[in-house]
């Protein structure tokens, strides 16, 4: 099973072996490329995260859901590292489904966030959705890995086409928080006339996010044989990472939370 493409020269073919390309390999890294790339994004999720964790309120109901979403990528990009050094079943299987998981929880903790599904006192009548969202996001998981497990042969198609159905709408929701009138209230108890500074950054983001999904569904032949649209994907999608942790900070620290805490004090 190959297919070919013509290398830089345009006039050697270059063989493409069980859909993967050949690369040149660092201290046994079978990828070198994409590890340090995932290993870009781990540090983004990492500092990131830190930062937001920190200079965010204690009490800030967000605050659980987004440590959960921070620790779910940190290991999705661990296992993104170690799969690209080695690919064995083992961890091809852990960083896929680390992904999906990864996605899963993005989408779970966008949910509870723009339809305000957290425990505060101004959610008393949507807290009852929270079960059964966190019940449906979980089913979802593990059927995606039940169904792939049984296969006789992975189903690369499908788990795809999975993943990118989650991301995008994962991020049509942030999509929405821009708009001037979203299908949701941005900050409950506050009219959407009220469009803070940083209302179009996750339209920006959420975009450009889509647009480095490209690199992932057209494939080429590694540049050098050892840049290709998989490792170019891991880097371009850095960068987006430490500008949305910022975003979420300034969106947890925007005054309106505070606004509705002293309504109900």
């Amino acid at each position: 099973m190959t297919s070919e493409a013509l290398a830089s020269d345009g006039r050697t073919p270059v063989e493409q072996y069980y859909g993967k390309w050949a690369f040149y390999r660092l201290w046994g890294m079978q990828e070198p490329a994409s590890v340090l790339f995932s290993l870009f994004n781990f540090g983004a999720h990492l500092t990131g995260g830190l930062r937001l964790l920190r200079e965010m309120d204690e009490g800030h109901p967000m605050r659980s859901f987004y440590l959960v979403f921070i620790l779910c990528n940190l290991n999705l990009w661990i296992w993104s590292a170690v799969f690209h050094t080695r690919d064995t079943p083992l961890t091809e299987k852990m960083d896929y489904f680390s992904a999906a998981f990864a996605i899963l929880s993005g989408l779970f903790s966008t949910v509870v966030r723009l339809y305000h599904l957290y425990d505060s006192p101004a959610t008393a009548s949507r807290r009852r959705f929270m079960i059964p969202w966190a019940s449906v996001c979980v089913m979802a998981f593990a059927m995606h890995v039940t169904y792939l497990i049984r296969l006789p042969r992975f189903d690369y198609g499908y788990n795809m086409k999975a993943n990118i159905t989650i991301g995008t709408a994962y991020n049509l929701l942030w999509m929405f928080y821009s708009l001037p009138r979203p299908p949701f209230t941005r900050f409950l108890g506050i009219s959407n006339t009220y469009r803070p500074s940083f209302v179009l950054v996750p339209l920006f983001l959420s975009l450009t996010m889509m647009g480095a999904v490209g690199l992932e569904v057209f494939d080429f032949p590694p540049w050098w044989r050892i840049i290709d649209a998989h490792s170019l994907w891991h880097l371009a999608t850095a960068p987006v990472v430490a500008l949305w942790y910022r975003f979420l900070l300034a969106d947890a620290q925007d005054l309106s939370w505070e606004a509705v805490a002293k309504k109900l004090s």
